[in-house]
């Protein structure tokens, strides 16, 4: 059970599989690679540990399978203190692995991710939420776990965070049943067009005010190197992200998110969280692995 204040954090937990490779492949084409390594990762675990990091108490709510990759995707979690006896072990499927393929030169990357024992995820009980004093989820468990979990929350007065990554164009019926909604340029655009606002930009700050209005929340949007705007319709927050050289920006999404969830729940204002978050997405490019 969570205690006071914690951030629960219901989501996916995988073993990353990742290759640097010269550059990103077009399709059919193969492309020679300089390297490959193992790594904890899942956005819900990248998410959970980012949070923890910030030195916030955080509670992981997920699964895993009876395999040799599910010590190797817990043992940060467990190393950094997060709280993981909500984690199902050893189910009959395999821990969700994801592929992922690095540029080298210019750090961007490509990833599929097989979900495995992360489909296993259906429920999560108001016991799990205990006293927590927010929720932090992501896409890449059951959309009907994710639905129940913030109908959960709002139903127990505990906070929701929603990353809607990766993006599935069903999460938008539900996503106005979060208290804050969070998204890349793609997903924005993404949430638009399913909302019915089709034409609108992440970088319009007139869109992105209606876009938070419709949901009836806050929605942050991150601009990768143009750091990430903020709106809860009304009023509208900005933060600017230092000047980088990226190595690895796998991962660089997930830590923003877990630095925002903790920042706000430690009663941070929104241009103080967006910053901090900002700077702490744009750290995590500068380390290979999501973690």
């Amino acid at each position: 059970m969570a205690a006071d204040g914690t951030i629960v954090v219901f989501g996916s937990i995988n073993l990353d599989l990742v290759a640097r490779v010269e550059r990103l492949p077009a399709p059919g084409e193969t492309v020679a690679g300089s390297d490959f390594s193992m790594h904890p990762g899942g956005k819900g675990a990248n998410q959970a540990l980012a949070a923890c990091r910030a030195g916030h108490p955080v509670q992981m709510v997920g699964a895993v399978g009876n395999d040799a990759n599910a010590d190797v995707a817990t043992a940060l979690l467990r190393k950094d203190g997060v709280f993981m006896d909500s984690v199902i072990s050893k189910t009959a499927t395999p821990t969700g692995v994801a592929l992922i393929l690095v540029d080298e030169t210019r750090g961007e990357n490509q990833i599929a991710v097989i979900p495995g024992a992360n489909g296993e995820v259906r429920v999560l009980g108001a016991e799990s939420l205990g006293r927590a004093g927010a929720i932090l989820m992501q896409l890449e468990i059951p959309l009907e776990a994710v639905e129940a979990a913030l109908e959960s929350a709002r139903a127990e007065g505990v906070r929701s965070f929603l990353n809607l990554a990766p993006w599935r164009d069903a999460a938008a019926s539900f996503a106005g049943k979060a208290d804050v909604v969070i998204v890349n340029e793609t997903e924005f655009a993404g949430l638009a067009a399913a909302l019915g606002h089709g034409d609108d930009e992440a970088s319009d700050e007139t869109a992105l005010r209606a876009l938070a209005s419709l949901l009836g929340g806050t929605l942050v949007v991150t601009l990768g190197a143009a750091g990430a705007r903020a709106s809860d319709g009304k009023d509208l927050w900005f933060a600017s992200a230092p000047v980088i050289a990226p190595i690895d920006t796998v991962g660089a999404g997930d830590t923003f998110c877990g630095y925002l969830a903790a920042a706000r729940s430690e009663g941070m204002e929104w241009p103080q969280a967006l910053d901090l978050a900002c700077r702490a997405g744009a750290l995590a490019c500068l380390k290979a692995g999501a973690q």
